[in-house]
């Protein structure tokens, strides 16, 4: 009963720790040396985007279930967009086949609520549930890694519909959290900044148009992500298997820099008016925060860390409570 992580990143790295701090056998891949991580975790270099790698590693170590979180992010699809077009659906389309052919019992692939901001514009005050109605044309993805992330949800659904492969979708908010080196996330990025900023008592000038958002947005501590991910695979009947993972409510970007002076009291922002757009440069604002309920009744799991906290482990490390 070994578990294969796909992805090194912080997200990978959590949950890997976690699952073998209960026990399980873990295999940690990724393109890189994976750096180390608390507890008997077997680390292995693989791209996603080689079938043949990924096969012979769940042949070798006997892999019964996945968490696929093997990804490249918003900053480096903009640099490289086919990079990130192999890495994030043909890297996805490989697990998926590789799980198919050796019996893999269950694939939980994470995603990223940015599938749903195209809609933002069409939706009311009620909290967003996972359903949520798109048309295909005009409230297509607004970024290469959206559409990305919607193409691995569509491929984990059909692989369960055609194949009966057992998967798990996972939607994570806005992720924030404590990685120890520069990010390439968005909310990373802004983070990083305002944390450098707020220590080094310089004035961090916010006109990076995607640094900055209008109305309301959504984090979560990427503890509550690796978390969930453990919830997925062991849920026993996730009948729903597309799942936000949210703490269900929003802030705006003045409340976020608050939080953050609340840390660091230095802190000190310059930042032009208000944007029109919504988070990280989507054409629309956030009109509600997203439902966690299908999460709480199917997967059994809430997220546990507020923003503050989610601030004060980011600023200091893993000295603080995990």
């Amino acid at each position: 009963m070994t578990v294969l992580v796909t992805g090194a990143g912080l997200i990978g790295r959590l949950t890997a720790e976690r699952l073998a701090a209960r026990g399980d056998a873990v295999v940690l891949a990724d393109v890189r040396p994976p750096p180390p991580v608390a507890g008997d975790v077997t680390a292995v270099v693989a791209d996603v985007t080689d079938f043949a790698a990924l096969a012979a590693i769940v042949r070798t170590h006997g892999v019964t279930r996945i968490v696929h979180t093997a990804a490249m992010l918003s900053t480096g699809i903009r640099q490289d967009p086919r990079r990130g077009v192999e890495v994030n659906v043909l890297g996805t389309a490989n697990v998926l086949e590789v799980a198919r052919q050796s019996g893999v019992a269950r694939v939980v692939v994470a995603s990223s609520t940015t599938v749903t901001y195209s809609v933002f514009g069409s939706l009311g005050p009620e909290p967003i549930g996972e359903d949520v109605r798109m048309a295909v044309v005009s409230e297509r993805p607004g970024s290469i890694y959206a559409a990305t992330k919607l193409a691995g949800e569509h491929l984990a659904l059909v692989y369960h519909d055609l194949y009966g492969l057992d998967t798990v979708v996972l939607r994570y908010g806005a992720v924030i959290g404590s990685d120890g080196g520069p990010s390439t996330s968005v909310p990373g990025r802004l983070l990083d900044g305002l944390i450098a900023a707020g220590r080094s008592g310089r004035t961090m000038v916010l006109d990076d148009p995607y640094l900055v958002w209008g109305g309301e947005e959504e984090f979560v501590d990427a503890r509550d992500c690796a978390d969930a991910n453990v919830a997925a695979l062991d849920a026993s009947r996730p009948l729903a298997r597309v799942y936000t993972i949210a703490t269900g409510r929003t802030v705006t970007l003045a409340g976020f820099v608050d939080a953050v002076r609340m840390v660091l009291p230095d802190l000190a922002v310059e930042c032009g008016p208000e944007p029109a757009t919504g988070f990280a440069g989507f054409r629309h604002r956030r009109p509600a925060p997203s439902s966690p309920e299908a999460a709480a009744r199917e997967l059994d799991f809430r997220c546990r860390h507020d923003l503050a906290s989610t601030i004060r482990w980011t600023a200091f490390g893993r000295v603080q409570p995990s």
